[in-house]
């Protein structure tokens, strides 16, 4: 088999892994996956000035935009901890590598990023993530008791319309009245002990 029949048989086998391992709204462009909703396709605009976008600049430019945003890809399918763990974790660079050893980006701006990931993964260095949602150290946020509660489609409530930002900022406060709002609105418990322990 030629390289370039090698690589198409790859390609066509690892997609049917991607798509079975995405929900079938996302797959089949349904809201849940991200976008903007109902029949409203999303395309993600191309960005040549990065300097105006909200947020820190991280070692790869990873657009959510494009990822959740245009390509539908659930925030679970990468952020898969979030509905078993406190944390929601930083995807491993193996989700990454698991596309993008295939697919390479369509625009040379997003091939140089792509090209970050693959030499990220042959050095086995993973990219040092600047953090953008942080809580004290004495406040506890159980992710997976308020995706269990609200359902998958409410990260948003938290982190903003993510789906759209192509270098994500922190939108709420994450302060104290802000989460003891959510929790009256809702009607659950206010015990200070549920939080701080």
């Amino acid at each position: 088999m030629t390289n370039s029949g090698w690589q198409a048989a790859l390609g066509v086998v690892c997609a049917g892994v991607l798509a079975s391992s995405i929900p079938a709204a996302a797959q089949s462009g349904q809201p849940g996956g991200g976008g903007g909703g109902v029949g409203a396709p999303f395309k993600a605009p191309v960005i040549s000035d990065t300097a105006s976008l909200g947020g820190p600049r991280q070692p790869i430019f990873f657009r959510h935009d494009v990822h959740a945003g245009q390509d539908r890809i659930p925030c679970l399918y990468c952020h898969y901890t979030v509905a078993v763990s406190s944390e929601p974790g930083i995807p491993a660079l193996q989700t990454c590598i698991g596309c993008h050893q295939i697919i390479g980006g369509s625009a040379p701006s997003h091939q140089v990023e792509i090209q970050k990931v693959r030499k990220a993964w042959s050095d086995r260095q993973p990219p040092q993530w600047i953090r953008i949602h942080a809580l004290p150290g004495f406040v506890r946020f159980p992710h997976q008791r308020h995706i269990k509660v609200l359902g998958t489609n409410a990260c948003a409530m938290c982190h903003g319309q993510v789906d759209t930002m192509a270098q994500v900022s922190q939108v709420s406060t994450l302060r104290m009245g802000w989460c003891v709002s959510c929790h009256a609105e809702r009607k659950v418990t206010q015990d200070c002990t549920v939080c701080h322990y």
